[in-house]
């Protein structure tokens, strides 16, 4: 077996794990600290990782490194993301749309109430928290938690905001409390894995 066919196989390979671990070009390389061209490049079959990233690989679908350079079907060239007409929806849309209906259901059961001559404007307090962590759990499945922070932040925030108005006597110091629970969102969402001292190596020598 020659390389350009080696190349061919493991390029075959990369690219029915990556689709159906359901990850891009861009996030692949983002997790094996390489740039989406050169994953490009792997896949297209110009170029084939070293050792050291084939077991990265390997580790990463669950499959030992063999199979990557073992042929199982036969290799096609992969058309470019950029052109990949993506989705027929939109998740924005999709977003916009389930936090609208959290707070339609808001607004029927505040109907309902009042046709009870029950006047409960609370009930947009709870539409508004659950649409928050709506947003927050359809960010997270649609945009990998893009906004996770500002999203956590104003979900904590709407619950003391609830407990203040649901509580009685509306205890205030309740928000004293509010700041380091916003210090902990922001430090859970800001932690991150200390690089080793051998992809520290492997990054200053891309660099150069």
């Amino acid at each position: 077996m020659d390389l350009s066919e080696l190349k061919l196989i493991s390029a075959s390979n990369i690219i029915n794990l990556r689709t159906a671990a359901g990850l891009t070009q861009a996030e692949l390389g983002a997790k094996l600290n390489y740039s989406d061209k050169t994953i490009s490049k792997w896949e297209r079959g110009e170029a084939i990782p070293d050792a050291y990233v084939l077991t990265q690989l390997a580790e990463l679908f669950g499959v030992d490194v063999d199979y990557l350079l073992t042929t199982h079907d036969k290799w096609q060239p992969p058309a470019d993301e950029a052109d990949d007409p993506g989705p027929s929806y939109s998740a924005d849309f999709i977003m916009a749309l389930a936090v609208l209906g959290v707070m339609t259901c808001a607004l029927a059961v505040f109907v309902t109430l009042w046709l009870l001559d029950i006047i409960e404007w609370r009930v947009f307090l709870v539409g508004l928290s659950v649409s928050i962590l709506t947003y927050l759990v359809l960010d997270c499945v649609f945009k990998h938690g893009r906004h996770l922070l500002y999203n956590l932040a104003a979900f904590v925030l709407s619950l003391f905001v609830l407990a203040f108005f649901f509580l009685p006597r509306h205890p205030w110091q309740l928000f004293l409390l509010l700041i380091p629970a916003e210090i902990l969102v922001w430090l859970g969402c800001n932690v991150k894995r200390r690089p080793r001292l051998r992809d520290k190596l492997r990054k200053r020598k891309k660099e150069t």
